[in-house]
């Protein structure tokens, strides 16, 4: 008899489902015998999947149940993926912390972190792994197959066979230190202070109580990242006894894509399988029960003493089931309708009710049971009311008198451009599709259907062409349905305080229980366990801590972190040879026909055309207005069309029409190359509605609406502002860039602290005194003669969109160019820029061209090496923050030294000064040189999709960056040396002496910074 979950009477499983559950019972009673692979695994479907170009195979491995989805195609980039449901028990971050451990050595791979050493030395196009609420993925892509290989032997002995000493946990996860006796008990850790960067962001707050709102009885409710006040509750022994339960075969997705040979997959998978016995593993996500009424919950968010924060107002809906593909995608489309552009019918309500600065939501499918929302940010204390009233009275106005057909045109254009462009940008396609199939394999649906969707895709056109199919998901999933929540996140200057004071407190308490000798003896590094908050414990025997423990846990960690790995243990990480890389570069096709520049690359049948329009034309006071103006060619209408007619023509006749810049320093020069961009694509028979479109908008298009001019602004604002945490480091380094080259003055801006400090100035501005800027701006950028277009298309079709092009050309206006000189403005040398943050985003640096260093193609060897060594040791490993690495631009001369979601403030400024010292005494093995000159060329190879071919063609013209310039450079990285790295050293000795400083972070940290070190950064708030 089998029992109810194997059931083919529960109609929820697929026919797939039934397949394989039934196939994992009744292999549970065959003998296993093994053999030749593929006989180690059963295959369950075989299906040709036309729209990703694949055949999709899945299989069973016999013996432990492990699954094996298999898609075979000609993508020469490969990817695996090794997968595990790893549902929470509390929000201690256990599968966030183990995320990060199983890379930091392994049974075959004993060195502190092979994926470090990967990051190194491979020729990976991603490597890296993530952590969702129920499940961790361990992805990896290459485009050389050796290296595949390499990578995934690396990866599977990490995940089935992890080292995970308590020091990993204690490095990775979190553990007490002090800095002297006398000195306050603190903690530190990665992911500790990884996640009080996302508690530090608004944004990322309102997710979580959102999702934590709607899920309030299964393992949703946890933070499976990890909330700081509860990471160092977790133990070593939970720690170890959560790899011992997940990290099974019997619980593994394992994904296989590209034009690697299939039978090698399942023959190189089968003896890691083959070495486990098939265990029974409790790890599905449980489903949440429905609410029979709304519910209304309260939030704080960290505002510090910026007194113009404003609350957050967002509904939640939980939706249904995600292996439910065609609701899946109706209601994926919903919310593209809803709230994707300008014109989307809720959006544009919210937008211009002037209650909120930006509106939030969307569809969110990374859950068994999906989550639909919708709010604003920026709202008014009595106000948030009034938005939740307007959102649901929004939609029982769209379900009663229907939705615009143009606005339900456009969506489903732009989504099925999306499904067949297949557009990932820098990721993989094929781990997109993992991801695809996974979102639903982990909830036992069938992970084929996660990556086709012509079925589907033709079933929702249908039930569109019958009428009021969107109304229907209104009335059904938003309006009618009960399970909601109404989430209010109001800003308060003490949540921080409380949150330093609470775990002050509870660090004080734990520190009294220590003897003076004990304390003495922990000093710097600390143990990492607490028992009851009276009695401190040794995690490993879970006996009360004693003096020799504690002492043995402090060495234990210190040793492990500044020990370098043995020769022995490198040598174990398999790795290519010189011999293994191309020593000569790979141009990109590229032709000039006056300002045309085409590029000779298959498309798929897509036009990828970018006009650009010289910012040089432009004085410096108006660059500001230059970053926003592609929002306002595009959202304000033209003479034709207001915006929402605009918007639904864009959607439904192209794949898309979207603002760019492109600025950078050219070789040799103090100057920049300094571009705004309109980008365009659509399929080759949809280009002459693309140039129509493009036409009308750079001829006609009105600036002339304040009101819409104001939404504009203010969701420019509150975007940028969302931005400075997440992205704090690009922020800094921005910022701090700005001070030694004008196309990064540029940037700054357009896009940096300058562009948001205008976007607060400009909002209070008189209208016509905007207006004339704005129609200035136009006047002078908008002209042919100063524009270059590029195209990238296959010669076939190019031949018929050529013609039309010219005539567009012609269109144009044409006036006399007058090129502006700019004078860059001056900062102070050093800045603490400061908002309401738990952790800093640190860098420093200079122009290394000043200081007379002549550029050399072994600094991007150098470079990668101290990110992935000096750098991530110290900063990462030793310091506890997220991250640590350098930055270097080869045609400004530019040198940066970065921090991410960083603890420290002037001990990381020590590190970065140290550097020098550090490469002019460096040690480094011929083999660690040739790992560091193969993943130097790694990063030069990238995978690159063909539209992203096209750009970077264009992009390389512009800046100077010749095909023999290029080749010269890959030689000398080729050619790099020991002796190279000692004289890079005396370089970067200048940077400790006459480098600038720019901080993202607390207030506090930088007033502590400039006690200690007499004013060092001139303070400027940012929030």
């Amino acid at each position: 008899t089998i029992d109810k979950p194997f059931s083919i009477l529960d109609l929820r499983f697929s026919i797939y489902d039934y397949q394989l559950r039934i196939t994992l019972y009744v292999s549970r009673f065959l003998p296993y015998q093994p053999t030749e692979c593929p006989m180690s695994f059963t295959l369950l479907q075989e299906t040709r999947i036309p729209e990703v170009n694949s055949t999709a195979k899945l299989f069973v491995h016999v013996k432990t149940g492990a699954r094996l989805l298999s898609l075979t195609n000609e993508d020469e980039n490969k990817c695996l993926g090794i997968n595990f449901r790893t549902p929470p028990a509390d929000s201690t971050g256990i599968a966030h912390i183990m995320e990060h451990s199983v890379l930091c050595g392994s049974r075959k791979y004993p060195t502190k972190e092979p994926f470090v050493e990967l990051i190194k030395g491979s020729l990976n196009t991603f490597l890296n792994a993530f952590t969702y609420p129920d499940k961790t993925c361990y992805p990896l892509a290459s485009q050389n197959l050796k290296d595949f290989y390499n990578l995934i032997d690396v990866y599977l002995d990490a995940v089935f066979y992890p080292l995970i000493p308590a020091e990993t946990l204690q490095q990775e996860g979190w553990h007490y230190e002090l800095e002297s006796a006398d000195a306050p008990l603190t903690y530190k850790g990665v992911v500790f202070n990884e996640m009080k960067g996302n508690y530090s962001s608004p944004d990322n707050v309102l997710g979580d109580v959102s999702l934590h709102s709607v899920f309030p009885d299964n393992l949703y409710a946890f933070d499976s990242g990890g909330d700081p006040e509860a990471i160092p509750d977790l133990t070593y022994s939970q720690f170890k006894a959560f790899h011992e339960t997940y990290y099974h075969p019997s619980n593994a997705y394992i994904y296989f894509y590209g034009d690697d040979p299939e039978e090698e997959r399942l023959r190189l998978l089968d003896p890691w399988l083959n070495a486990f016995e098939r265990k029974e593993i409790d790890a599905l996500t449980p489903l949440q029960p429905k609410f029979s009424a709304p519910r209304n919950v309260n939030a704080v968010y960290d505002s510090g003493d910026n007194p113009e924060a404003k609350a957050y107002l967002q509904l939640n809906w939980m939706m249904p089931e995600v292996v439910d593909m065609q609701t899946t995608l109706g209601l994926d489309m919903l919310s593209h309708v809803l709230l994707a552009t300008p014109a989307s019918p809720l959006k544009k309500a919210l937008s211009e009710s002037g209650l909120g600065e930006d509106v939030t939501g969307g569809y969110q499918q990374d859950f068994r049971q999906a989550l639909f929302s919708a709010g604003m940010k920026g709202v008014a204390e009595g106000d948030t009311e009034k938005v939740e009233a307007l959102i649901l009275e929004t939609l029982a106005s769209l379900a009663k008198n229907g939705i615009d057909p143009e606005t339900i045109a456009a969506s489903v254009n732009t989504i099925e451009f999306r499904l067949r462009e297949l557009n990932t940008g820098r990721f993989p396609r094929g781990l997109a599709l993992m991801l695809g199939a996974l979102g639903i394999w982990v909830y036992d649906g069938d992970p084929i259907a996660g990556v086709s969707f012509e079925g589907p895709l033709a079933t929702l056109k249908a039930n569109i062409a019958a009428g009021r199919y969107f109304e229907g998901l209104i009335e059904q999933h938003l309006l009618n349905n009960p399970h909601r929540t109404s989430v209010t996140l109001r800003p308060d200057p003490e949540e921080g305080k409380r949150r330093e004071a609470k775990e002050k407190a509870r660090l004080e308490k734990i520190k009294n229980v220590l003897s003076t000798d004990s304390i003495a003896d922990i000093v710097p590094v600390g143990y990492s366990r607490t028992g009851t908050d009276e009695t401190l414990l040794d995690w490993r025997t879970g006996e009360r801590l004693t003096l020799e423990s504690v002492m043995h846990n402090a060495a234990e960690l210190k040793r492990r972190q500044e020990a370098p790995d043995s020769p022995e243990a490198l040598a174990t990480i398999p790795a290519l040879s010189l011999a293994d890389l191309d020593a000569k570069s790979k141009p990109l096709p590229i032709e000039q026909i006056g300002s045309i520049f085409y590029h000779d690359i298959p498309t798929n049948n897509i036009v990828y055309l970018d006009l650009g329009f010289d910012l040089h034309s432009l004085p410096a006071d108006l660059l500001p207005y230059a970053g926003l103006f592609g929002r306002l060619l595009l959202e304000m209408g033209t003479a034709t069309d207001d915006f929402v007619r605009l918007t639904q023509r864009i959607g439904r006749d192209t794949g898309g029409i979207r603002p760019s810049a492109l600025v950078s320093a050219v070789r040799g020069s103090q100057q920049a190359t300094a571009w705004f961009f309109l980008r365009g694509k659509a399929v080759a028979s949809q280009a002459p509605a693309l140039l129509d479109l493009l036409k009308e908008i750079l001829l006609s298009a009105r600036l002339d609406n304040p009101e819409r001019f104001k939404q504009i602004i203010l969701e420019e604002k509150s975007g940028l502002e969302a931005g400075l945490l997440p992205g704090g480091h690009q922020v800094s380094n921005r910022r701090l860039r700005a001070r030694f080259h004008e196309a990064d003055w540029v940037s700054e801006q357009m896009g940096g602290i300058d562009h948001l400090f205008f976007l607060r100035e400009v909002a209070e501005k008189d209208w016509p005194f905007i207006l004339d800027k704005l129609e200035t701006v136009r006047r002078l950028l908008l002209n042919r003669a100063a524009m270059i277009v590029n195209v990238t298309l296959d010669e076939t079709n190019w031949k018929a969109f050529s013609p039309q092009l010219d005539t567009f050309l012609a269109t144009l206006p044409t006036l006399e160019v007058a090129p502006v000189k700019w004078l860059p403005a001056t900062y102070a040398d050093n800045e603490g820029l400061t908002l309401p943050s738990q952790v800093n985003y640190v860098a420093k640096g200079a122009d290394l061209f000043k200081l007379g260093y002549q550029i050399h193609g072994s600094v991007l060897v150098i470079n990668k090496t101290l990110s992935t060594t000096w750098l991530w040791e110290k900063v990462r490993v030793q310091g506890g923050a997220y991250g640590g690495f350098s930055a270097f631009d080869i045609h400004s001369g530019t040198y940066t030294f970065l921090s991410y979601r960083d603890p420290n403030l002037l001990n990381t400024l020590n590190t970065y000064d140290s550097t020098a010292t550090h490469l002019q005494n460096l040690a480094l093995s011929e083999s660690e040189l040739t790992k560091a000159i193969i993943g130097t060329i790694g990063d030069m190879d990238t995978y690159q999709l063909p539209d992203a071919k096209g750009w970077t063609s264009l992009t390389r013209h512009l800046v100077g960056y010749t095909e023999e310039m290029r080749q010269q450079f890959r030689d000398e990285v080729l050619h790099t040396t020991l002796q190279d790295f000692k004289n890079f050293g005396n370089t970067l000795a200048a940077i400790a002496e006459k480098g600038q400083i720019v901080v993202l972070g607390s207030a506090d940290a930088i007033e502590k910074a400039n006690k200690e070190r007499d004013g060092l950064l001139a303070v400027k708030k940012v929030l």
